[in-house]
């Protein structure tokens, strides 16, 4: 097996013993960012932190709040890009119920 392939199965250590999947998601939650809802009687109001971003990415890319129908809005804690299939699927099955009678 070649050296840079050494980290492809799932339960693979380091050399120095330490598991490389759960560095992975580890960092994975460093990176991410807080999300939270609060629920009254008649409303539901959604935060989210607002990180900065890179320089050369857009501002308007980076939204954590997802309206995916009028009556359904999705706030997410993780990374955008991870998000972004569930979001996807989301809008996939909410088309499909629509359809549906």
């Amino acid at each position: 097996m070649g050296e840079g392939r050494y980290d492809r199965a799932i339960t693979v250590f380091s050399p120095d013993g330490h598991l490389f999947q759960v560095e992975y998601a580890q960092e994975a939650v460093k990176k991410g960012s807080t999300a939270v809802a609060v629920r009254g009687k008649d409303y539901v109001v959604l935060g989210v932190e607002k990180r900065s971003i890179a320089k050369l990415q857009d501002p308007r890319t980076v939204r954590k709040i997802c309206m995916l129908d009028e009556h359904i809005c999705l706030a997410f804690a993780g990374l955008f890009t991870l998000c972004y299939g569930i979001v996807h699927l989301l809008n996939i099955e909410i088309t499909v119920f629509a359809i549906l009678p």
